[in-house]
């Protein structure tokens, strides 16, 4: 007791007295970090369990995507346009790697491509927001060679899965490339678009339609992925061990109205040359081939297409991309002067045996507008002038008329709006009004430019289809048909899902009188002495057609000495047999010259075509079903 009274802390010691306080502060700060941290603990066990559980799972599990093999494309006949094939594709997961700089410089020496590329997809993958535990494609269609090197070096390849996929495949190449389209890779904006019910189907990094058929039957031709759960080491190389494996679901198949006998004859015919040919049914708007020249191979796009080659194809100032048949525009030319004698006939303008004089031109005020005849055709009449593309004659019929009420008649006939074929980014055309000019422009009309627009010139463009489709109307009876380039859709086991059966959109604003006096006149185009068809006649065969020459510029000097860029497009339209029509072609030569001679002789050929493979079909012998 002594010896405590002896050392006894003195209570009111001023120094005593601070020490304790500092001792209960670190005494609270230490209690609240030991209370934060066994809170915690609660926390993560009690209401994060199942996640933490879940990544601890991740950590020796992995889900590969199984890709659904996509759709075939068919012609009429069963055959393949585009099909898939086997590709082995190299994957990387970044989150199973330690060395990310030392695998991708290994993986860039078997591929023989920089590290430097291989890392910027993996920076790609991250913009896009791909999570690094998900597969990231390095390359599609690794060949045998570089995949037996990876696999011989798989132990230094963590993170790396080579993985068999269907892999985009069209067997003919740059064939009808703008009508069956190409496939590129979906990104996170475009699977905002799709909404919360298709994305599930797509992830990111999927090839999707971006074009042509591809792009508009997306949603038959895409199947539904599979996936297996494969066990991984701690160094992310996959065990031969599945846990779960779902089969994926194959597409529906697309079945084309296309001949490919047609339209690769098409195609070998038109080698070399700019422009556009479609064949089609008048009678139901079947397309029985369409083609867009220069082409690309879209191939290119099924595997890793790359910058440079998308710059060169983006940049191409021929546009190989674009597709002319249904998004080129230009002036129709004496093609359109079938409707500025419909408005005519229909109006009461013109009489048709009623002879006008042709003396070369036509004067407005103080200009001439000029026939393409310099010397002019003499007195003619309706007949002869679309025979023999007679400009003044128009010019006299469309002064008459005025551009409003020619604009009325040619947007009956289908110009100036959507046909509504089965393809994406058709363009309208354009027909113009006075009141169109002053919106536009801020200028009026003036009655030189309705004399210009009367012989398909001026302001006036068409594409291609519309004016195919204009002409299968007059060789069907005044019926504008939807032109139709999808048959049905059916499953891999031959089972219809859906039909696509023709429909019209339209009839003429012509009588059944008018129309059989044009038939009678297009035939003429081709069969009569001085029509500028000429070209286009086949023996045996009645065919009825007309010539188009549109000039790109007004133009004083013609022929060689003007540049290539600069020459008018050669246009011809054409049908037969004139009485039931079967098909009928179109053909537009870009910067070709005259239709009579660029363009009309391409179409004769196509029409001979057509019926020789129709001949061949009917003598091939029917399998009797009977024993």
């Amino acid at each position: 007791m002594a010896w405590f009274r002896q050392h006894e802390l003195v209570p009111h010691d001023p120094e005593d007295k601070e020490l304790k306080l500092r001792f209960n502060v670190a005494f609270g700060i230490v209690a609240t970090i030991f209370a934060v941290l066994i809170f915690r603990l609660w926390y993560l066990q009690l209401f994060q369990g199942a996640k933490f559980r879940e990544f601890s799972q991740e950590n020796h599990l992995r889900t590969i995507v199984i890709p659904a093999p996509r759709g075939m494309i068919l012609d009429r006949k069963g055959r393949i346009l585009a099909d898939n094939r086997p590709s082995f594709d190299l994957y990387i997961i970044p989150e199973d790697i330690d060395d990310q700089r030392e695998v991708l410089r290994r993986i860039g020496k078997i591929l023989k491509v920089r590290p430097q590329e291989l890392e910027n997809k993996l920076k790609e993958a991250e913009a896009k927001g791909i999570p690094p535990f998900k597969q990231v494609k390095l390359r599609s269609g690794i060949s045998w060679e570089e995949l037996a090197k990876i696999e011989a070096n798989r132990i230094d390849l963590p993170g790396i899965i080579v993985q068999v996929g269907p892999q985009r495949y069209y067997p003919y190449g740059t064939l009808a490339s703008h009508l069956i389209g190409y496939l590129a890779e979906i990104d996170r904006e475009e699977l905002k678009r799709l909404g919360k019910e298709r994305f599930r189907r797509y992830r990111l990094g999927d090839l999707i339609g971006r074009y042509g058929i591809e792009e508009k039957i997306e949603a038959y031709l895409k199947g539904e992925d599979g996936g297996k759960t494969i066990q991984v080491d701690a160094l992310g190389r996959a065990l031969p061990v599945i846990l779960n494996e779902v089969e994926p679901t194959p597409a529906d198949n697309v079945v084309l109205n296309v001949d490919l006998d047609l339209q690769t004859y098409i195609e070998r015919i038109f080698a070399g040359k700019l422009g556009s040919v479609i064949a089609m049914n008048p009678q139901n708007g079947e397309v029985l081939a369409m083609m867009s020249n220069p082409s690309f191979d879209p191939g290119l796009f099924a595997g890793d297409v790359s910058k440079q080659e998308w710059e060169r194809l983006k940049n191409d100032p021929l546009d190989p991309l674009e597709n002319k048949s249904i998004r080129g525009q230009y002036p129709p030319g004496s093609i359109y002067k079938l409707i500025t004698a419909t408005a005519g006939l229909e109006e009461g303008v013109i009489i048709p045996g009623e002879k006008l004089v042709c003396k070369g031109s036509y004067r407005l005020g103080r200009r001439r507008y000029g026939c393409w005849k310099r010397w002019g055709h003499g007195p003619i009449d309706l007949y002869q002038a679309l025979v023999q593309s007679c400009d003044v004659y128009f010019y006299r019929v469309g002064r008459q008329l005025g551009i409003d009420k020619l604009a009325e008649y040619a947007r009956g006939f289908g110009l100036g709006g959507l046909t509504g074929i089965d393809l994406s980014n058709e363009k309208n055309g354009l027909i113009p009004t006075s009141s169109w000019k002053l919106k536009t422009t801020g200028e009026e009309w003036i009655e030189g430019e309705t004399l210009s627009a009367a012989i398909g010139q001026s302001f006036t463009l068409a594409t291609p289809i519309q004016l195919l489709n204009a002409y299968c109307a007059v060789a069907n009876g005044g019926k504008l048909m939807l032109p139709r380039v999808v048959q049905r859709i059916e499953t891999v086991e031959g089972e219809i899902v859906k039909q696509f059966p023709p429909r019209q959109i339209g009839v003429l604003p012509a009588s059944p009188s008018t129309l059989d006096f044009l038939k009678n006149a297009l035939a003429g185009v081709v069969n009569a002495p001085r029509g500028t068809g000429r070209a286009a006649r086949i023996k045996g065969i009645a065919v009825a057609g007309k010539t188009g020459t549109a000039q790109v510029i007004s133009q004083k000097v013609r022929g060689k000495e003007i540049p290539l860029e600069l020459r008018d497009h050669a246009w011809f339209v054409v049908f037969s047999p004139v009485e039931e029509p079967e098909i009928a072609v179109i053909v537009l030569a870009e910067h070709g010259g005259h239709g009579g001679t660029a363009a009309a002789p391409i179409a004769r050929k196509v029409i001979q075509k057509y019926f020789e493979i129709k001949a061949e079909e009917d003598a091939e012998p029917q399998i009797s079903s009977k024993l």
